[in-house]
């Protein structure tokens, strides 16, 4: 055995399983974490960086699924103001979306995404995309809770024109980022309202909804209609 070589292995191992061990508690304790309070102090320090911090955590929303969007969007409308907060919310998820659709089309021919465009219900969503692509993506977008990152990858794969994604995900996102903004800023008048307050618990409760039926009516669209030719070849 060469020396060091022991040791350099005991440290490659440590290093994978810490990196297991991170990636699994990051997944358990990032919910926890990204409170609102959390996420107001956190802009709240790094305020003098301008708007590098709201931009950044809506951005990461495209690739860190758990992250609220309803709490960052509302954080950032608090700490900026309703204006700014909508700008700096609108750019972050719109950046995100559009880099996770470019990504993904320029690696539809990998391994790893062929597998999981494979799947029945991926199949589905890319279906429907391909049909009614700005429709799926702008209803979709409009909603604060629903499954961004699979939308973005779904229309990616399918070779959506860049043009309809886009338009689709900037006005879908405004409508939805300008709601949430709306609420974060007037957050102290719903809370002493309590007419205001059910207002607001509706409106989730409304998206909720609203996104399984559209989810439920995509998935229905695409199983009744015929499959067409493999669109990652």
């Amino acid at each position: 055995m060469q020396p060091g070589y022991g040791g350099c292995s005991i440290m490659k191992s440590l290093g994978v399983t810490g990196g297991i061990a991170f990636m699994f508690g990051a997944e358990i304790n990032i919910m926890e974490y990204f409170t609102e309070q959390n996420i107001e102090l956190f802009l709240e320090r790094f305020r003098s960086l301008g708007p590098l911090p709201g931009v950044l955590l809506t951005f990461l929303k495209s690739f860190v699924p758990p992250l609220p969007t309803i709490v960052i969007v509302g954080a950032n409308a608090a700490i900026y103001g309703l204006w700014l907060g909508f700008l700096y919310s609108w750019i972050g998820l719109v950046t995100g979306s559009l880099l996770t659709f470019w990504l993904i089309r320029k690696a539809s021919d990998t391994r790893y995404i062929r597998r999981w465009a494979a799947k029945p219900k991926v199949r589905k969503a890319m279906l429907w995309a391909q049909r009614n692509g700005f429709s799926f993506v702008f209803l979709l977008s409009m909603l604060p809770i629903g499954p961004f990152v699979v939308i973005n990858m779904a229309a990616g794969l399918t070779r959506m024109p860049t043009v309809s994604f886009a338009a689709g995900v900037a006005l879908g996102k405004g409508v939805m980022v300008f709601c949430v903004s709306y609420i974060g800023t007037h957050l102290s008048d719903f809370i002493h309202q309590p007419v205001k307050f059910i207002g607001v618990a509706l409106f989730i409760a409304a998206s909720l909804w609203l996104n399984r039926r559209l989810q439920a009516y995509f998935s229905s669209s695409a199983a009744v209609t015929p499959e067409p030719a493999d669109t990652m070849e």
